[in-house]
């Protein structure tokens, strides 16, 4: 038995020595696995305003209407319209599908009359810059550039001059308000309007979709105010640099028909 202890002794001597005598420093891997995420894609939906320029000697193309963004997904309701009208009808909505990837968009339509087209670019600053191809159908083998821009929404307040063409003149304060992209593309408009040296008073802007009632597509704008004693349609341009819609009116349906031309600006309550 008197050996006992010297044993003990031992052993605890030898786990001591087994375990370093402590933990061991923990070292890195001198290239550990990236974890830098992927670059976000940019958000481009909204309501766009695109135009073409073609390398093949075919008829400028005006294109405008919605893009709608999930994650990196993209589809478009897009209307297309030209000064010969030739190979595409502007009442009819081309819907397209693509994806987005960092700044970099590309699309690609259902067939449109036989035609497919198709849309690669980047976005940058709420401007689109790219190509587009058109394959099948009447414009098949039309190509070339694409430029355009994604229109803000229009603002909430507004105040317009209207000049009749046998000098009927009177003005307009409206508050406007636009909805969501509908399925064709455009967006509906609806509101209140105030009328002075007119034969009435006030009106209500009455909701529609391209090309009936009041609704924006691109920098197109429509307006239809209902009043007591008539109605007042209204299409313009809009010029989102300067915040005026000019373009041309058509009262009916009351006791001082006549048309003309308008001008319309823009503006929100924060403005100052």
């Amino acid at each position: 038995m008197k050996n006992l202890p010297s044993i003990f002794e031992v052993l605890t001597l030898a786990l001591l020595c087994g375990c370093g005598g402590g933990a061991k420093p923990f070292n890195p891997p001198s290239n550990p696995p990236s974890n830098s995420p992927l670059p976000l894609a940019m958000n481009i939906g909204g309501n766009w305003q695109l135009n073409t320029t073609s390398s093949v000697q075919r008829e400028a193309l005006e294109i405008a209407g919605s893009i709608n963004q999930s994650a990196t997904a993209l589809s478009a309701a897009l209307h297309v319209d030209s000064p010969l009208r030739t190979c595409f009808d502007p009442l009819t909505t081309m819907t397209l599908s693509g994806a987005v990837t960092a700044s970099k968009i590309s699309l690609v339509s259902t067939s449109v009359g036989g035609q497919v087209a198709t849309f690669t670019g980047t976005v940058a600053n709420d401007t689109f810059t790219g190509t587009y191809a058109v394959h099948g159908g009447c414009a098949d083998g039309d190509q070339g550039n694409v430029t355009g821009m994604r229109v803000p929404l229009i603002p909430n307040q507004w105040s317009g001059t209207f000049t009749g063409s046998g000098g009927q003149n009177f003005s307009l304060a409206a508050q406007l308000a636009e909805s969501t992209a509908s399925p064709q593309g455009s967006f509906g408009v609806t509101g209140t309007a105030s009328f002075t040296k007119s034969c009435f008073g006030s009106g209500t802007v009455a909701s529609g979709n391209y090309p009936s009632g009041s609704f924006v597509l691109g920098t197109r704008v429509a307006l239809e105010i209902k009043t007591d004693s008539g109605t007042v349609n209204f299409l313009g341009t809009d010029n989102p640099v300067t915040g005026e819609i000019t373009g041309d009116y058509t009262i009916s349906g009351s006791s001082c028909d006549h048309s003309g031309t308008a001008v319309l600006v823009g503006s929100s309550p924060w403005n100052y």
